[in-house]
């Protein structure tokens, strides 16, 4: 079981990972001339990205929801996360392939094409939406409601099992 010590512990690793995302996506532009850093800073996000999903997902299999078997209320209740998760995942990667691809022989140059800069538009956008539930996901994962027997949990138990 989580225990509170613990929850701050990981809601500090995933802010942490989730502000250095965020530093990637802000600054990564800056070094376009340095192709090398670039690629080495793409490659620690999509890695921070796929820790940040590996934590939300032993989160959620550390809950009492989910030890009593109740996985669809949990996936009901997080699928935005995890679409955005995997969506955001995939515009990354997809991006930051494409880039490096575009930029590693011509550093110098500033090379931008129509369909790069579509993709770049959507995964700075899913990126925000990622941002946005990931975080209210991780603050509502310290709830203690869900790492105990309570009320709503019988009750939600006794409606899964008349269907």
């Amino acid at each position: 079981m989580l225990q509170p010590n613990n929850y701050s512990v990981v809601l500090l690793i995933q802010l942490t990972l989730l502000t250095f995302d965020l530093f990637v996506n802000s600054f990564s532009e800056l070094l376009r001339t340095s192709p090398v850093i670039q690629l080495v800073l793409f490659i620690f996000q999509d890695i921070s990205l796929l820790f940040n999903l590996f934590i939300f997902l032993l989160m959620l299999f550390n809950t009492y929801v989910f030890q009593v078997g109740l996985m669809a209320l949990l996936l009901e209740r997080f699928r935005v996360l995890i679409l955005l998760s995997v969506l955001y995942l995939l515009f990354s990667v997809c991006l930051h392939s494409w880039m490096m691809n575009l930029r590693w022989m011509r550093a110098d140059h500033f090379v931008w094409t129509d369909g790069l800069l579509v993709l770049y538009v959507f995964q700075r956008t899913a990126a925000v939406l990622y941002y946005y539930y990931y975080k209210r996901t991780a603050e509502y994962l310290g709830d203690p409601s869900l790492y105990k027997d309570s009320l709503w949990l019988r009750e939600a138990f006794a409606r899964t099992r008349q269907l």
